[in-house]
């Protein structure tokens, strides 16, 4: 059913049956699942986000049975390399690299228009491409995590298993997977809504790294604006501030985990529904780019 066919049928997009806009959904994450997991520009985001997996390699091959280490200390430098590293850095970036070129990627390849010309709502290409980045995103950091995880703890041997298994090692398992996720999911609505306005959305996000990396600075109201400020009170090892930061830094008060993943969920929907309404007003012009 084209655009048209509804036009003359008297019929508004409220009356096409749900299932074609669930069969559109389902073909678009065909086609963007594809592009975006084997694309030949996502290498650099691999490699940024298995790095952390390839040092605890190392580190687990050097210290067979937890030689010259602890769990209490490895248990450490996860947290800092999860909070420090992926929040901070690796998550921001590849879903910059990752959410930025799903509809500037169509610009450049001047593929867009076909996405256009096809019978299809625009907030459903928006849901479908932001689905198909979130789900790529999240396998790939997830399975970083989850490496980083067990190269940490396995090389203990029984210690690390019973660790993992019989204390708290399996919930924090779970808790950083899950900010994992959440952080993929906030970043990238908000890298998504960037490419919306912005044709170089590089000086957006650079922007947007500096709010994330010292939103603890602006006074506690503000920092509830921060898609870092949710995952910190998520994650499952807090790390305090430290060196100058520690100065300047303003103590919010601790969000509940009830609190902080609705909130967290408001601020990305909210976002993707502004994604969905800018879209309706764009117009390709292929020779501006």
């Amino acid at each position: 059913m084209s655009t048209a066919a509804v036009a003359r049928a008297g019929k508004s997009w409220n009356d096409v049956p749900w299932q074609l806009w669930a069969s559109q959904l389902a073909a678009i994450l065909r086609i963007e699942i594809k592009k975006t997991l084997w694309m030949r520009r996502s290498i650099w985001i691999y490699l940024l986000a298995f790095a952390p997996a390839v040092m605890f390699g190392i580190h687990a091959l050097t210290s067979p049975m937890g030689r010259n280490c602890s769990i209490e200390e490895d248990t450490r430098v996860l947290a800092y390399t999860f909070q420090i590293f992926y929040l901070r850095v690796g998550i921001f970036f590849g879903c910059m690299g990752l959410f930025t070129w799903l509809f500037r990627g169509e610009i450049v390849e001047k593929s867009l228009h076909y996405y256009f010309l096809s019978p299809m709502r625009r907030e459903l290409l928006v849901a479908g491409k932001f689905l198909a980045g979130f789900i790529t995103a999240s396998l790939v950091f997830a399975s970083s995590v989850l490496l980083c995880f067990i190269f940490a703890y396995g090389h203990f041997g029984p210690t690390g298993r019973a660790f993992v298994f019989n204390g708290p090692g399996f919930g924090q398992l779970t808790a950083y997977l899950f900010v994992t996720i959440l952080a993929c999911l906030g970043f990238g609505a908000i890298f998504l809504a960037l490419s919306l306005i912005f044709k170089n959305p590089i000086i957006p996000g650079v922007v947007v790294l500096l709010w994330e990396s010292f939103h603890a600075v602006a006074p506690s109201l503000l920092q509830k604006f921060s898609v870092t400020f949710y995952l910190k009170q998520l994650s499952p090892v807090t790390i305090p501030p430290d060196g100058l930061m520690a100065l300047f830094t303003v103590v919010a008060e601790p969000v509940s985990p009830w609190l902080a993943v609705p909130g967290l969920l408001a601020l990305s929907v909210a976002t993707l529904v502004f994604a969905g309404y800018r879209i309706r007003r764009t117009e390709i012009s292929y020779l501006a780019d």
